[in-house]
């Protein structure tokens, strides 16, 4: 089959009005070249929210997580420690562990060759291994990646020479609360995992940022948000003013779907916090989502230039999940607001791909602080 090339002629370009300005050209979020990029300089360079600790309760549970264009395996060790390692043998790459989660009593084994590590991540066993006394079982043990604890989740990081994390992950809170303190007073690594729900995404994962850290279209697709967070419906954009959280509407009792009354308080929260509700945006792939009586996490990973895995946990005091108290009003609501999201993302995909869409679009005010994030991811993949 013959492809016809588009010999249409570009438009002439013309200069913008001082309220508008220019988004990233349509390639950014389809050329498999350009997402390739991205996978390289930011996901297999930058600090990544992978599991929640929670989730590795005991000694050899693990989970698999896809981090740029690696598999990694984290673990929690016989010493209580955790290990993240590149789901790869040493021996022959075999991927070590196929599920996304399990448990094993002391060692991986590799299921190719039986090459078999334990916790720390040291070779330990092989066939024939005693009659090659020259091999160190540590350089040929399992690949280390650098890992973090922090909010209760294990961030990990590929790069040989990790980012500080302190000028990178906790400074992305920092530039948007003002201070650390306001988040620590939620005490995230304490909450109880309420629910969680995974959501495969057919876009592109920056239309999904973009989205997040914009509200010119809550009174257009979030009638439930905008009724308990009615600032939200004039397209406030929260997250550009350092420190602001959006306050609930005069007769809303708590976050939820009817804006009825949630659940316990958290109660290390201060008073201006209480009635309030602030988005975080940490890059590169992490929502933080913070009211008075739970906190959202949503963590992306992806997959293709048109395809992004979202996976969100609700999170409340523990009391509150083991009392087994109905969470649905809660997790209603932002679940609505994830649908319709990620549904206006689907929506955008598609024409990335048009000529329509060939230099971009365009932010109107509410929106200018977008292009800051399309300046960093350009100076990561280009610079």
């Amino acid at each position: 089959m013959t492809t016809i090339p588009d010999t249409t002629p570009p438009a002439p370009s013309l200069p913008l009005p001082e309220s508008l300005i220019s988004t990233l050209p349509g390639r950014y979020y389809t050329d498999p070249a350009i997402f390739e990029l991205e996978q390289e300089k930011i996901f297999e360079e930058l600090w990544i929210c992978a599991v929640r600790a929670a989730d590795l309760d005991k000694p050899g549970a693990f989970r698999t997580v896809q981090i740029g264009r690696e598999s990694v395996i984290v673990t929690r060790t016989r010493t209580g420690a955790i290990k993240a390692y590149l789901n790869v043998c040493a021996h022959r790459g075999a991927r070590i562990c196929m599920e996304d989660k399990g448990e094993v009593k002391r060692s991986f084994q590799c299921p190719y060759h039986a090459w078999t590590y334990d916790l720390d991540g040291k070779l330990i066993a092989a066939p024939n291994l005693t009659k090659m006394p020259d091999i160190d079982r540590v350089r040929y043990g399992l690949s280390s990646v650098s890992v973090e604890e922090w909010l209760g989740y294990v961030w990990v990081n590929l790069s040989d020479n990790p980012a500080s994390f302190d000028t990178t992950v906790v400074q992305d809170i920092r530039d948007r609360l003002g201070d650390v303190e306001s988040i620590d007073r939620y005490k995230i690594e304490d909450l109880g995992l309420g629910r969680r729900v995974s959501y495969d995404v057919k876009a592109n994962w920056k239309l999904i940022i973009e989205n997040f850290m914009e509200c010119y279209h809550c009174a257009t697709i979030h009638p439930e948000l905008t009724e308990v967070l009615p600032e939200f419906a004039d397209g406030y954009a929260a997250q550009y003013y350092v420190g602001h959280g959006a306050e609930f509407g005069e007769s809303v009792r708590g976050f939820t779907l009817d804006g009825s009354e949630g659940h316990d308080s958290i109660p290390g929260i201060a008073p201006e916090q209480d009635r309030r509700y602030y988005a975080i945006t940490v890059r590169p792939q992490v929502f933080v989502n913070l009211v008075p009586d739970h906190v959202i996490i949503h963590r992306m990973y992806p997959l293709a230039a048109d395809r992004t895995l979202v996976e969100c946990d609700w999170l409340y005091l523990p009391g509150v999940v083991a009392s087994g108290r109905d969470l649905q009003k809660s997790v209603e609501l932002f679940h609505r607001v994830n649908l319709q999201d990620f549904e206006a993302c689907e929506r955008c995909q598609p024409a990335m791909s048009s000529r329509k869409y060939r230099d971009g679009g365009v932010l109107v005010g509410s929106e200018h602080h977008i292009g800051i994030f399309h300046d960093w991811l350009k100076n990561r993949i280009e610079g």
